[in-house]
């Protein structure tokens, strides 16, 4: 039996993560800094492979070094995808330090502990397209040039560059996973597309008053938005590989989140919500924003035969659905 480490588990790549693992017949081990039982409680996540004997939560946190080292070295697991992270960008300008020891340190301690206890661990760090910065070219692949805007794609982009080293230096068996936007149902509240679609879901269940509104940042900002269900399958099939790379998982497509409010209110059949959302709100506006993410997934899908399966638009619509039907 494979035996696998993810850490943020209670996140949403580590739900969607874990099921694919233990309907695989992977041994799974969980990473959460709490129960998560609390935190998918308050998501509307229910984390039903608790349930299983070949799954088991440890709760700890991984900026804790002799904790992860603890760990790895007594469970010396084939694969361990680190998944666990400050992940809100807007949240890092106000705390930088913290973002940093979570995204950038904590993987260096994974690492160094893997070199040390487990040499034969095959490992995944979550990088993100935040490493780039505003592309300015078509898209960006796994030989873009990074430059990112803000503490998190720093915090990132420090992290993606000591998988290289290791890779490279230590012989250990890491890859980075550049990931572009990926969405769901278990997307927490605080980002966008789940934002909207759980703001439209009320509308469209309770609310009918024009005085109600959605407050949003910069509409005009646009992203690469995917299925989080098809990347977590491509971070599986790049620890698969015979050797060891670095893979950008994007859809090619771009959306603007005006595009991302069409969709929604489209999926209830309001084709002008002009007079129900709020745009440019001060709380909502980044310090210093990417304005324009695209993905170049070329490489993944030659390499490694993977491909998104799910559209932007049954994405969005399989949000709502849940939003609607999760609301009270």
């Amino acid at each position: 039996m494979t035996k696998a480490i993810i850490t943020g588990i209670s996140g949403q790549d580590g739900y969607y993560l874990a099921d694919l693992l233990l309907n695989k017949g992977y041994e799974v081990i969980g990473i959460s800094r709490r129960p998560t039982y609390k935190v998918n409680q308050y998501n509307n996540n229910d984390l039903y492979f608790k349930y299983y004997p070949c799954y088991q939560e440890i709760n700890g946190d991984i900026c804790d070094s002799s904790f992860m080292m603890q760990v790895i070295s007594s469970h010396k697991p084939d694969e361990f995808y680190n998944l666990a992270a400050q992940t809100h960008v807007g949240y890092s300008f106000s705390n930088p330090d913290i973002t940093f020891d979570t995204n950038a340190m904590a993987v260096l301690n994974i690492l160094e502990a893997i070199r040390l206890t487990s040499k034969h661990t095959r490992f995944y760090q979550a990088s993100t397209s935040e490493m780039y910065g505003t592309i300015h070219s078509e898209s960006a692949d796994e030989t873009t040039p990074l430059n990112p805007y803000s503490p998190y794609g720093v915090a990132k982009t420090a992290a993606h560059h000591m998988v290289s080293v290791y890779r490279e230096s230590y012989d250990v068996w890491a890859c980075s996973g550049i990931l572009f936007n990926h969405e769901s149902e278990r997307r927490g509240k605080d980002f966008v597309t789940r934002k909207v679609t759980s703001w439209v879901a009320d509308y469209k269940k309770f609310i009918h008053n024009a005085d109600h509104k959605l407050h949003l940042g910069n509409i005009s900002s646009v992203r690469d938005w995917g299925y989080a269900p098809d990347y977590v399958r491509g971070m599986w099939k790049m620890l698969q590989h015979s050797y060891p790379d670095d893979y950008v998982l994007a859809t090619g497509e771009t959306r603007s989140i005006s595009d991302l409010l069409d969709t929604a209110f489209g999926y209830i059949g309001i084709d002008n919500w002009s007079n129900l959302v709020v745009h440019n709100t001060p709380a909502d506006i980044r310090p210093n924003d990417v304005t324009r993410l695209c993905g170049n997934p070329a490489k993944a899908m030659t390499v490694l035969g993977w491909k998104p399966e799910v559209s932007f638009n049954e994405m969005i619509g399989r949000m709502i659905d849940h939003d609607i039907k999760v609301s009270s």
